[in-house]
């Protein structure tokens, strides 16, 4: 067992760590190549469903190589299978939901056109239009007791459930702002504004202070005090509860941002990246400048006289830093045994260390933090714990989302320390990876390879990304460099690339997993073709797929009668109070059935074949 060193509250309830023994990689890093959106996709055949082609001898595992596998092509033109588990009304309902999010007028105005049908029509008679449109095609139902028919109607023709409550608080812009800036500045900041050593990307700005802005897919929750946290932890843990009660291998959804003030957020990400970026300037001092993050690998003995010469720490200080289970006996230190000098602090706000390269002193991010402040960020962490506990109790596997980047820093590393805990047996705990973000590739390698030195379960989830417009905007404005990739495809080029390196990772030794979050068909075939190369079985359950409900069904569903673990996003919550995400709903529809005609087509396609065959009442069999 690796020895640990503690998280430094002695008191907490919860113990998440954030440093651990250091080892050496078993596996040298390798350089994988960009794969083309696509072009190396794996080339379908027309079948049913799903055809099984005899392949080659493929190897199931590295020592088996006689061992015959089949390759899985899935045909996603087949409606018959793709809508089975639908009826002719919810096929129309979908026809229509999609039409109307065509309309540009409809789409803009549509917070204010439910608002208006509201008070013609009265709340009862609002709340059952909503169901027989939008409400009906993206949410499962008011409660967990109410989505639990659809769950198991979905779970009979192979599609699980990641369950997310979608309600939000239907704030003004003007309320929006002042909550994030009340809590996303510390005491000592309104103090003394200006005097403490802050990054403009780190630091709360009223004119993005609302964080809906731009954003299509993604819930935001903004901090009230902490007895609002405590509320929101206890709807994630009804939420787990649910996800145990009506699904097996079912996920849950959280957001960090729920769960205490940003304010901690903030800080604790520009610690990490200040930290990150003074290795990258020891390296290249020692000429290794334009590397992957893990192919940086410093020199230990000249580290140390870089160290001492910029002043950073005494020299006893850096001998005792780069001794022992911290480092080996290697003579070298990575990125990863980098990160662990930041954590050897005796209170929460001590973390909060940055190295100055002009005065060669470590110092505070801020000049003081209040006793509130620290029992704010050890309550965040405790929540934390406690979510993750019960999700293992409850058998259900925590989906963390990413969210913005000033936060996602600090996010990612408490998910991080989260997996170091709770997935030593199996995957339970899963990071999720923006792959719009030029990082996103670094990001995956490091963690990929922390999981791999220290022996426990990797999971992530990739997606390509919630935030772009409101990012572009906020660095242009502010003046920072823009951290999404350039264009659509280098987005595309990054999640395969991604993608292939879990894959990888997965072959090579199958502790790692990954859910293909995509809309996306080009994606979901080239999954399918690296699976069936690689000879990965979808019956290992290593890799999964994902989309929201009421979106993509014609992917969905062929997977999941294939065999392969999919699952759909279900938010559930009252009529009323998901209207916020409705909204969001109505706008991403807009773009994603403006770009393509194929779904629509299909559920024509699927309408006309039954009325043909005289199934005008069809209903599913399950």
């Amino acid at each position: 067992r690796q020895s640990r060193r503690s998280l430094p509250y002695k008191h907490c309830a919860c113990r998440i760590c954030l440093s651990q023994g250091r080892f050496r990689s078993t596996v040298a890093s390798k350089q994988r190549k960009e794969v083309e959106g696509g072009k190396e996709e794996q080339q379908l055949v027309e079948c049913t469903v799903v055809k099984a082609v005899q392949a080659d001898l493929i190897s199931q595992t590295k020592n088996n190589t006689d061992a015959q596998t089949r390759k899985i092509a899935i045909d996603f033109d087949n409606t018959h299978e793709a809508y089975k588990s639908k009826d002719n009304i919810e096929l129309l309902r979908s026809l229509l939901v999609f039409k109307l999010c065509t309309f540009d007028l409809l789409v803009d105005k549509n917070k204010e056109l439910m608002d208006l049908s509201k008070k013609v029509f009265g709340k009862r008679l609002f709340e059952r239009l909503m169901k027989m449109t939008f409400y009906g095609q993206f949410v499962a139902g008011e409660d967990h007791n109410s989505i639990k028919p659809l769950i198991h109607k979905n779970q009979a023709f192979g599609v699980g459930s990641v369950l997310d409550y979608s309600v939000e608080e239907d704030l003004t812009q003007e309320e929006a702002e002042k909550k994030e800036m009340d809590s996303c500045v510390s005491e000592a900041e309104k103090e003394s504004p200006g005097v403490d050593h802050r990054e403009k990307k780190y630091k709360a700005h009223r004119q993005f202070g609302d964080r809906r802005g731009g954003v299509v897919s993604a819930r935001t929750y903004f901090y009230a005090d902490e007895a609002k946290c405590d509320a929101q932890m206890e709807t994630f843990l009804n939420c787990i509860k649910a996800s145990g009660g009506a699904s097996v291998d079912g996920f849950s959804a959280v957001k960090m941002t729920a769960l205490g003030r940003p304010q901690f957020l903030l800080q604790f990400s520009e610690v990490l990246v200040k930290w990150r970026r003074f290795f990258n300037l020891l390296a290249a001092q020692q000429g290794k400048s334009g590397m992957d993050a893990l192919e940086q690998k410093l020199e230990l003995e000249q580290l140390k006289e870089s160290l001492t010469k910029l002043g950073v720490g005494n020299k006893d200080d850096i001998e005792n830093w780069f001794t022992g289970e911290k480092l080996g006996s290697s003579g070298t230190i990575d990125l990863l045994d980098w990160n662990s000098l930041i954590n050897d602090r005796t209170k929460i706000s001590n973390l909060l260390v940055i190295p100055n390269v002009e005065n060669g002193q470590l110092e505070p991010l801020l000049r003081k933090f209040t006793v509130e402040e620290e029992k704010q960020m050890k309550r965040m962490l405790q929540r934390v714990d406690v979510l993750a506990k019960h999700a293992v109790d409850n058998g259900v596997r925590l989906m963390v989302d990413a969210e913005q980047t000033y936060f996602q820093p600090a996010i990612s590393r408490l998910t991080l320390e989260m997996q170091r805990i709770f997935n030593r047996e199996k995957p339970i705990i899963f990071n999720t990876y923006q792959c719009y973000l030029k990082e996103a590739y670094d990001n995956v390698s490091v963690d990929v390879e922390l999981s791999r030195r220290e022996g426990w379960y990797f999971g992530a989830k990739l997606v390509r990304g919630a935030y772009m417009y409101q990012e572009r905007s906020r660095a242009e404005e502010i003046g920072y460099e823009d951290p999404i990739n350039p264009d659509y495809e280098a987005t595309n080029r990054m999640y395969h690339k991604c993608l292939e390196f879990v894959l990888e990772e997965i072959d090579h030794n199958r502790k790692a997993n990954v859910m293909v979050a995509s809309h996306n068909e080009d994606t979901v075939k080239f999954t399918l073709g690296k699976m069936n190369e690689m000879g990965l079985s979808p019956t290992e359950k290593k890799v999964y797929f994902g989309q929201l409900l009421g979106m993509c069904d014609q992917i969905s569903f062929p997977l999941g009668q294939a065999g392969f673990p999919v699952y759909k996003y279900v938010p559930y919550g009252p009529v009323n109070e998901v209207i916020p995400y409705l909204s969001r709903r109505a706008l991403e529809n807009r773009g994603f059935m403006k770009g393509s005609q194929r779904e629509r087509s299909l559920l024509w396609k699927e309408l006309k074949r039954r009325l043909l065959n005289g199934q005008i009442l069809y209903k599913p069999v399950y």
